[in-house]
């Protein structure tokens, strides 16, 4: 669907007769989306460019090419910036990698005419913030259960090859988006992803479990943070008496 509206927005941009004008609204609102597609296009197998969908959200637009890879790169790129925060998010994922049991992403930072992108395997499911209401009444339980454990898992490690990105604030590790970035496998239900962490860092429970439901009506009205703040404290409960 973006990839649609970029290219039709890109089209009439187009017919703007000035060309400092319509370099700027490319750059600034369809973000250069043209010119780092054809960027992949040096680097990855014509006959994969084929199905290419677009993707954007937070800091990022991203490729999805042949449902197999994700190619993320900054909205608004800036090569050393941009370079940084990619270094930090794969830092951090590759710390949390044999961490959590749900996947993450397993990043590798790509090259492409002048561009970074950051590429990981697609995680096949659907977000958890598209079910409808009658599935997350049905689920919800099952699914407070798998994220509180995750989160658990996340916050009381501290995985010391990331121990230089720790805040003064907060008390353990979170993912710091993770209402927006859950993926569901869409015939067991199950929670079989965690993805976008360009927002993870150090900071207190109370964020990470806030925003388990704080961007979604439906979550709110089904009260998951409380049915995932129960599990949580089950779990601190269990480990405590061990």
């Amino acid at each position: 669907m973006w990839r649609l509206f970029f290219e039709i927005c890109d089209f009439f941009v187009g017919f703007i007769p000035k060309r400092d004008v319509r370099n700027r609204i490319r750059r600034d609102r369809l973000y250069n989306f043209r010119k780092k597609m054809n960027a992949l296009r040096t680097i990855v197998p014509q006959h994969e460019f084929k199905n290419v969908k677009l993707i954007k959200g937070g800091w990022n637009i991203g490729f999805i090419v042949n449902n197999q890879a994700v190619y993320k790169i900054r909205k608004h790129y800036d090569n050393g910036k941009n370079n940084d925060r990619i270094i930090r998010e794969k830092r951090i994922t590759d710390a949390f990698a044999n961490v959590v049991k749900i996947q993450i992403p397993k990043i590798e930072i790509i090259h492409a005419d002048g561009y970074t992108f950051y590429k990981y395997n697609f995680i096949r499911g659907v977000n958890m913030n598209f079910a409808s209401v009658r599935t997350i009444e049905k689920n919800k339980h099952k699914w407070a259960k798998q994220l509180a454990e995750f989160i658990y898992s996340m916050h009381n490690s501290d995985p010391t090859e990331i121990s230089d990105l720790k805040s003064p604030d907060g008390d353990g590790w979170n993912h710091n988006d993770i209402c927006n970035n859950v993926i569901i496998n869409k015939k067991t239900k199950d929670i079989v992803g965690i993805i976008d962490w360009e927002y993870a860092g150090w900071g207190p429970i109370a964020t990470e479990l806030n925003n388990v439901a704080v961007y979604s009506s439906k979550f709110r009205e089904a009260k998951f943070k409380d049915l995932v703040t129960a599990e949580y404290e089950k779990l601190l409960k269990k480990h405590e008496k061990h």
